[in-house]
C-alpha cells in the first residue's frame, strides 16, 4: 500500500469523497455529510488530505485533517479536525483505516496541532469503534452536526 498526499479536489479524491457520500446517503438517508469543505482546507500547513493505493495503484482509501481553531462551532484553539475517512468495500478489514489515521495525527503534531478532533454518526459503530480503539473518548460537540441526535464527537490530545 502507497500512501500520497493529494490536494482535496484531486481526481481520484474526488471519486472517493463521491463514494463517501453515497455511503452516508445510504447509512443516513440525507444525501451525505453537507459540512462545508474547500480545498484549500486540506492545504499544508493547515491541513493535509490521504490517499492510499494499492498494489495496483488504484485509490482504496482516504482522509484528512483541517486546521480548526476556536469558533462559534464549539472548537478550540490547537485543533485539527479529522474529515473524509474512509475506506472502499473491497479494502476493508486490512488495517488501512487505523494506517491512514496514525499518519494524519502524526501530520497534525507536526503542524503544531494539540488535539484532533472528529464528528462521526451512530450508524457508523465500525467508525466509533476505531476511534475508541485509537485513543479517542467522547468530547463536547462541535461543527455542522452539533446539535443532532445522532452525531458523536470524539477527540485525542496530540
Amino acid at each position: 500500500m502507497n500512501i500520497r498526499r493529494v490536494s482535496f479536489d484531486h481526481p481520484d479524491a474526488v471519486k472517493l469523497n463521491h463514494e463517501v457520500q453515497s455511503e452516508y446517503h445510504v447509512r443516513y438517508g440525507d444525501g451525505g455529510d453537507a459540512t462545508p469543505l474547500d480545498p484549500s482546507d486540506f492545504a499544508p500547513p493547515n491541513g493535509v488530505y490521504l490517499i492510499v493505493y494499492d498494489e495496483s495503484d488504484a485509490p482504496v482509501a482516504t482522509g484528512g485533517w483541517r486546521t480548526q481553531d476556536a469558533n462559534d462551532e464549539g472548537n478550540l484553539d490547537g485543533d485539527a479536525e479529522l474529515k473524509r475517512m474512509f475506506v472502499i468495500a473491497q479494502a476493508r478489514g486490512r488495517g488501512l483505516a487505523r494506517r491512514i489515521l496514525a499518519a494524519l495525527e502524526e501530520d497534525a503534531r507536526a503542524a503544531g496541532r494539540t488535539r484532533m478532533v472528529l464528528e462521526t454518526g451512530t450508524k457508523q459503530p465500525e467508525a466509533i469503534g476505531l476511534y475508541i480503539s485509537s485513543g479517542y473518548e467522547p468530547c463536547a460537540k462541535f461543527g455542522y452536526y452539533r446539535l443532532y441526535d445522532e452525531s458523536r464527537c470524539f477527540a485525542k490530545q496530540l
